[in-house]
């Protein structure tokens, strides 16, 4: 049975933001220090991604999880009241989630998910640190000079017409 009653609970769940949390303001301070620039909910592109640098065709979600479900995690757990309307919520987000990762990734962006259990005290840094190597990894792969080979030919040239064949005439 729930402790609050329906009003202090509906309070508590309305007071929770979906922007500026503490674990998204921990990555954009760790990113700006590190010197790399982005912009916060971009309107156009799907999902409103939490971060979007486009110098590194990346976005970053920092997700929740609670709210996004995420796997085997101790901070995910279902609420003992209501579990039909909770379980039928989270699968919606997560579905939400995979459908716009798809979309970003067909436009071509590099998704990156942390989970708000990444954001740990223990494991920040690391989390932290992974964050700036990938990020850097992509901007070096994504900039290397690509080698293209042409197949070597018998140098038989193929044109759209037949050979001319000048000041020659068919007669049938």
């Amino acid at each position: 049975m729930d402790r609050l009653t329906q009003e202090q609970r509906h309070r508590n769940m309305a007071a929770i933001r979906g922007k500026d949390t503490k674990p998204e303001i921990l990555v954009r301070k760790f990113l700006f220090s590190r010197g790399f620039r982005y912009r916060l909910n971009h309107p156009r592109l799907p999902g409103h991604p939490d971060l979007v640098l486009r110098k590194y065709r990346t976005v970053i979600f920092v997700n929740g999880c609670f709210w996004h479900g995420h796997e085997n995690c101790k901070y995910f757990r279902l609420p003992k009241t209501n579990i039909e309307f909770w379980q039928k919520k989270i699968e919606r987000n997560k579905e939400r989630d995979k459908k716009e990762q798809c979309q970003l990734a067909a436009m071509g962006w590099h998704c990156i998910t942390i989970w708000e259990c990444q954001l740990k005290p223990k494991i920040r840094m690391q989390t932290l640190e992974s964050l700036a190597y990938t990020l850097n990894h992509i901007y070096l792969e994504d900039r290397k000079v690509k080698t293209y080979e042409i197949p070597e030919s018998d140098n038989n040239l193929m044109a759209a017409e037949p050979e001319p064949t000048y000041g020659k005439t068919k007669h049938p």
